[in-house]
């Protein structure tokens, strides 16, 4: 059975792919918030569409039904697409967007892995972010994985020493396949302190599309998450400030990143997310004088 579904469009010249599937790990939407940007900074053209009755668990992603004075105006159906574009220079790229499939990733990968030959892609590059140790009050960091085949991209970007194993999304197997294409592929991931990673860290986002250039030669405005990364920061600090158990947790977290980066961090004293990030929850949901992380996002 096909699971892909191409489309009529303008021919690209070796595009960089861009990977940004919902559904696994994004703190602080830093992933969500980059193709966002990524996808609105120009038209977008339609190149694939893959099967949702075949991929997607619809009880888990439901449709979304629109309903007008109690008519049922019809439904929006999970999707995943490829969708080309060009970025502020005219260099082609293609972004495969939607949820993350639920069912049949090595048939899904298979297609991808095709999809990107026939395109001739010259790099594969995987969105996403996860909660750190870290503080607001640093440039955010970014951290890659990628395959063996394309270990010098994890250099050039940061790599988290030591061994882990963790459950895995789509991107993991994706990475593999790409590397058995003899495609070039790196994750990019966002280190979003973890006291905020409940919420939009737009911060994160301007990280991620900002990496593109140096890793994948793709250069994008991100202005507006910038703006908007200076307003959830205001607001961040308002309320650390408000307490001194958070202040010096902010401060403890500040002198471990100074002194060296990657380090292990005793953090066993300090609030955990979630309860730093309930309290913060509260705060914006009770502060209606300035916009939240989330409603200043680009």
């Amino acid at each position: 059975m096909n699971l892909c579904e191409r489309h009529a469009h303008r021919s690209l010249e070796r595009p960089a792919l861009v990977v940004a599937l919902d559904g696994w790990v994004d703190a602080g939407l830093g992933a969500d918030g980059a193709i966002s940007t990524l996808l609105s900074s120009g038209p977008t053209e339609l190149v694939a569409t893959f099967d949702g009755e075949s991929l997607i668990d619809q009880r888990a992603r439901r449709p979304v039904v629109h309903i007008v004075d109690g008519v049922n105006r019809g439904l929006t159906w999970p999707v995943i697409q490829v969708r080309a574009a060009s970025d502020r220079n005219g260099a082609d790229v293609c972004f495969l967007v939607g949820p993350e499939p639920d069912f049949r990733w090595n048939p899904f990968t298979d297609e991808v892995i095709n999809l990107a030959r026939d395109m001739h892609v010259r790099i594969a590059v995987g969105l996403g972010a996860f909660p750190a140790p870290a503080p607001h009050t640093r440039p955010v960091r970014l951290a890659a994985t990628a395959p063996a085949e394309s270990a010098d991209l994890v250099t050039r970007v940061g790599i988290v020493q030591g061994g882990i194993d963790v459950p895995s999304g789509v991107w993991g197997a994706l990475e593999l396949a790409f590397a058995e294409a003899n495609i070039p592929a790196v994750g990019l991931w966002a280190r979003v302190p973890h006291y905020v990673s409940g919420m939009a860290f737009p911060a994160a986002s301007a990280a991620l599309v900002d990496a593109l250039e140096p890793i994948a030669s793709l250069s994008f405005d991100s202005t507006e998450l910038k703006t908007a990364a200076d307003a959830s920061f205001r607001q961040v600090d308002d309320l650390i400030a408000r307490s001194d158990e958070h202040t010096a947790m902010v401060r403890k977290l500040e002198d471990s990143v100074d002194s060296a980066e990657g380090n292990p961090l005793d953090i066993g004293q300090l609030p955990t997310a979630d309860e730093l990030g309930a309290e913060l929850e509260r705060y914006l949901r009770t502060d209606s004088g300035d916009n939240g992380p989330g409603d200043s996002e680009g």
